[in-house]
């Protein structure tokens, strides 16, 4: 009962991120935000909790998580209660902050919990499946009752949606969860505090103006500031007797394998969903609700892959399951590389089996990272897998983005149809949407020759994507099964080191 508790913020987590985007058109014509506001509007809860995490997963482990937990959520509750009533841009803004805000001390709370919850290996392994499986179920269903919300009410109803999930967590977890918390009463080092922030924020932000505008002075300058603070803050770590990130946990293999994995796993489903979203719409000429409908494939494929992966982890190698989810998945995104134009049956059935390898890969890999730190820093841990998790994200809608957007352009500008007049040859070589909008003000011939050149070369971008995505999962998989292939989950603690281990120092840089 205190699984399915903890499940719930969980789930209301990635619904409200996605309920969000089909609310932008009515908060617009409602609120009337600049461009720029618009954008604060949807970012601004992303970066807050990234910029967070790690703190409050220390907070949580000096303070006590369930605490945390449900200070958390009610601040969540009171935040979505001024978001839907906010009656300005800026109001909405701030609310969304502190939505953001509260949200970071959800994720780490209720991982951390599961660790305490469940010493036993497998029942953990099967606590934190059904956990990720809840953020699944959230993106899954998000966009269907928010469809249903807005279509029957007006556009903050959406946020109220995770207020009643909020009091029922409210009124359940002083029953139902057990309070965990550092016996030594540790402080929180505010300096290293303030550095993970200064380290997270501004690169999140870089990477998210590179996907949006392309490589600026500013994005760049971002992203060295978030280095150059990275590099400040682990310097700090390894003076501190009681450090935020303890640099010793990158001593084990299955700490930093398995953290590098979910980065790169997230890298991967952040760039590689993007653009099959955009595919099923402006390639294939699906409504918004019909291409949500059919991803819902990919959503049960995740499931059937973390249900049998539980199962059979039970009887096999932790490190040999895992490294076969990934290669199901590097099997997935190859059939993605071999879809075309018309090919939509294989790119539904490509998202299916990629995300029946991906989903179980990113469940066994955080109970590695998990169970890898000690019961008293688990909500430090959680919250390095978190943050790793944000800028494999961030990173993964930078560069692969980058690649599909280029090989989109280098393919209109050979392939442009004769008849294009230069005003609406370069908006088409920019982005697909621009071309099809382009194609429909040009004489019937020109115009349809234009979409179609378009759609292929959209399609070619998303083949080279999920080409460079294969290979990556792919190494990604060899590597487990080489390194991990001794290690278990509860195995020893943190503290004993892997002697073929490089520095922590450097492997903790390495790893940021």
């Amino acid at each position: 009962m205190g699984l399915a508790v903890l499940a719930l913020p969980a789930m209301l987590i990635v619904m409200d991120m996605t309920v969000l985007h089909l609310a932008v058109p009515h908060l617009s014509a409602d609120l009337a935000p600049n461009s720029t506001e618009l954008l604060w509007i949807t970012d601004i809860y992303g970066f807050l909790v990234a910029g967070f995490l790690i703190t409050m997963g220390n907070l949580g482990d000096r303070l006590g998580r369930r605490r945390l937990l449900l200070v958390g959520a009610a601040a969540f509750a009171v935040a979505s209660v001024l978001a839907a009533y906010a009656d300005s841009p800026a109001g909405l803004i701030a609310a969304r902050a502190l939505l953001g805000l509260a949200g970071a001390t959800l994720m780490p709370s209720t991982l951390s919990l599961l660790r305490t919850m469940f010493p036993d290996d497998r029942q953990r392994t099967i606590a934190i499946s059904a956990w990720m499986m809840s953020f699944t179920v959230g993106a899954s269903i998000g966009p269907l009752v928010g469809g249903v919300v807005l279509e029957h009410f007006w556009w903050g109803a959406v946020f109220l949606l995770g207020v009643p999930v909020m009091v029922l967590l409210l009124v359940l977890g002083p029953v139902l969860l057990p309070e965990h918390r550092t016996p030594s009463g540790r402080r929180l080092d505010l300096a290293s505090s303030l550095l993970s922030l200064a380290a997270v924020l501004p690169a999140v932000y870089g990477l998210k103006e590179m996907t949006r505008d392309g490589v600026d002075v500013i994005s760049a300058l971002a992203v060295v500031l978030g280095v150059v603070c990275a590099v400040t803050f682990l310097r700090r770590q390894r003076r501190l007797d009681d450090p935020l990130v303890d640099l010793g946990l990158f001593r084990e293999a299955r700490f930093r394998v398995s953290l590098g994995t979910l980065a790169a796993l997230s890298f991967v489903m952040f760039g590689i969903n993007l653009f099959i979203v955009q595919s099923l719409q402006l390639v294939h000429g699906l409504s918004p609700l019909e291409a949500g409908l059919w991803i819902l494939p990919g959503s049960v494929g995740g499931v059937l892959g973390t249900v049998v992966a539980t199962v059979v982890v039970g009887r096999a190698r932790h490190a040999y399951v895992m490294a076969a989810a990934l290669a199901l998945a590097a099997a997935g995104l190859a059939l993605v590389a071999c879809t075309g134009r018309d090919d939509f049956a294989l790119l539904v059935t490509g998202l299916a089996v990629m995300s029946a390898g991906i989903a179980p890969a990113l469940n066994l890999g955080t109970d590695l990272v998990v169970s890898s730190a000690p019961p008293d820093r688990a909500g430090a841990a959680s919250a390095v897998s978190e943050t790793s998790n944000e800028f494999g994200g961030a990173l993964g809608l930078a560069v692969l983005g980058s690649v599909g957007i280029a090989v989109y352009r280098t393919r209109v500008e050979d392939t442009l149809p004769e008849g294009v007049p230069p005003e609406a040859a370069g908006p088409a070589a920019d982005t697909l949407a621009k071309a099809l909008e382009q194609a429909r003000q040009l004489p019937d011939e020109v115009g349809t020759a234009l979409a179609e050149t378009g759609r292929v070369a959209f399609a070619g971008g998303l083949s080279v994507m999920a080409t460079a995505a294969a290979v990556l999962v792919a190494c990604c998989g060899v590597l487990v099964a080489t390194t991990l292939r001794h290690v278990r989950p509860g195995g020893p603690p943190a503290g004993d080191p892997d002697p073929s281990a490089p520095d922590p120092a450097q492997g903790s840089a390495a790893s940021a």
